[in-house]
């Protein structure tokens, strides 16, 4: 079997870590870090891990982590934008905070809100937060997302972000077993540039693309 990368389908990714559960490869040619198919969980078990999470609008530690990408994108947006919340889980907060500052919202998670039409709409702003590392063909849906957005729009992107591979091995991220893909600021470097895309790191977590 030829191994891919799954962001920008290069052949022959090197080894990059291993663990007590998975291994982890990089891309030399984008160099993400990514978990093989064949060791990623089934949907079921994937949503089994979903569940067991309990965010919601009402809870003001949650609002305050994911204001990390709200602030630095609400003052990018004209105030007739409308948005999408991709990925936004069982309960969905990112897009409460865009209608309370009079944005117009809608949301798709693949779990929760599958609500297939939304996707078949294009947007001056989408949010992914905590989603990218979860996916499992991060190229095709970030392609289809950046395909979504209006020309001038912004995709704003929350994900913890690899730096070595000394601090990959000591990393909490990589224990969440639903976690397969894993970014640096070089290969959103890389994509942006692929894509016609500027990029900003506003956080050490998070990145905002404007579509030209």
């Amino acid at each position: 079997m030829m191994r891919r990368c799954p962001l920008c389908n290069m052949p022959k990714p090197a080894f990059y870590h291993q663990d007590r559960r998975r291994d982890y490869y990089q891309c030399a040619t984008c160099a993400l870090v990514f978990v093989p198919a064949e060791q990623h969980l089934d949907a079921r078990q994937e949503k089994a891990e979903y569940d067991q999470h309990q965010n919601s609008p009402h809870d003001t530690g949650y609002r305050r982590f994911l204001g990390r990408l709200f602030d630095p994108l609400v003052a990018k947006l004209p105030q007739s934008a409308q948005g999408l919340d991709f990925g936004c889980g069982p309960g969905p907060t990112l897009s409460v905070m865009f209608e309370e500052a009079g944005f117009v919202m809608a949301v798709y998670d693949i779990f929760y809100a599958a609500d297939a039409e939304v996707l078949n709409r294009q947007y001056d702003f989408i949010t992914a937060t905590e989603v990218v590392e979860h996916l499992s063909l991060p190229g095709e849906e970030l392609r289809q997302l950046v395909e979504k957005l209006v020309p001038g729009g912004y995709l704003g992107i929350m994900t913890k972000r690899v730096s070595t591979p000394e601090a990959f091995a000591r990393w909490h991220y990589i224990n969440d077993p639903t976690h397969v893909c894993f970014f640096s600021e070089a290969t959103f470097c890389w994509w942006a540039e692929q894509h016609g895309l500027s990029v900003e790191f506003p956080g050490n977590d998070t990145a905002i693309f404007k579509k030209h």
